[in-house]
């Protein structure tokens, strides 16, 4: 979903072809653990945004455009009632909660020009997830401006899966708004590079992502990735992702997003951050690894890039 909204169009401008990374959305069960969390792995932390349907967040934006969604259930009264109106995102969030804990990252965001013909090719795909979703909202930027956002929502999802789905989302109403100081992190992440997903039957997989995504699949086997413009979607087999990131890939899945590697200005003050904080972490080849914890519901990997 969308709060604090990163302002105007999305940064890569037009995209025919194949869909931005536009941000992730990651269930927890309390946005103070998240925020706190968060900033001791060196993040700026946004305000926390209110959703009309019961839900809130508290984001963390990069330079690249894109952000983190962290999402909590604000108001379980408005939540039920958007679930029983129909609302497909607050469902899922449910659904995602029901099976696999308060804890996790359950969707993974794309930039669109138009969701309604997006929501026609799921449709015909057969992979639509549900109706989609229109709200706006106010939003509140660091210096404490205020305006109103508003966005459109197109669901896709495999077949009965609740342990994970991607949406696109069109900006419909975005105004301008200074988001700089959101942007400047203690860590130096400066964007996501990589998104990482596990699936116990990965070739089952890859229609989906392909179609939602609008990317071909590049790779066969135990690795299959997905080229997007601004980052990489890369879908693993359990053993392949505990191979690489020395982490076990949890409970058999048809598809679970595990896995968020940012782009760092040095390596070197990630490690010092960390340590400092007391945050463990691991260094595996040129990545620093931090395992899943509470407020941070995926593995986080940081990787040095020039």
């Amino acid at each position: 979903m969308t709060e604090t909204m990163p302002a105007g169009p999305h940064p890569l401008g037009p995209y025919p072809g194949t869909y931005p990374l536009d941000h992730l959305v990651l269930p927890t069960a309390r946005l103070d653990v998240a925020r706190a969390r968060l900033v001791s792995l060196g993040f700026v932390v946004a305000p926390t945004g209110i959703h009309p349907f019961g839900t809130e967040n508290c984001c963390v934006f990069l330079e690249d455009g894109t952000y983190l969604e962290p999402l909590a259930v604000g108001n379980a009264q408005a939540a039920a009632k958007a679930i029983a109106d129909g609302n497909v995102f607050v469902a899922r969030d449910r659904a995602y909660r029901d099976k696999c804990g308060n804890e996790g990252f359950s969707a993974l965001v794309l930039g669109t020009k138009n969701a309604d013909a997006d929501h026609a090719r799921y449709i015909e795909a057969g992979l639509s997830a549900g109706d989609m979703l229109s709200f706006s909202r106010a939003f509140t930027d660091a210096a404490g401006k205020s305006d109103t956002a508003s966005f459109k929502l197109a669901f896709a999802s495999g077949t009965g899966a609740t342990d994970a789905f991607l949406f696109a989302c069109e900006r419909i109403n975005a105004p301008k708004v200074d988001r700089s100081a959101l942007q400047v992190h203690a860590n130096g992440a400066t964007g996501i590079i990589e998104v990482v997903a596990v699936s116990d039957e990965p070739s089952e997989q890859r229609r989906l992502i392909s179609i939602a995504t609008r990317s071909p699949a590049a790779g066969q086997g135990s690795s299959t990735a997905f080229g997007l413009p601004n980052a990489t979607l890369t879908l693993l087999d359990p053993v392949a992702f505990e191979t690489r990131f020395g982490i076990p890939a949890g409970a058999p899945s048809e598809l679970r997003f595990t896995g968020i590697v940012f782009s760092v200005r040095s390596a070197g003050t990630v490690a010092k951050l960390l340590a400092a904080s007391s945050v463990e972490h691991e260094i595996r080849g040129d990545d620093i690894v931090v395992r899943p914890a509470s407020g941070q519901g995926a593995a986080f990997i940081f990787r040095e890039k020039a």
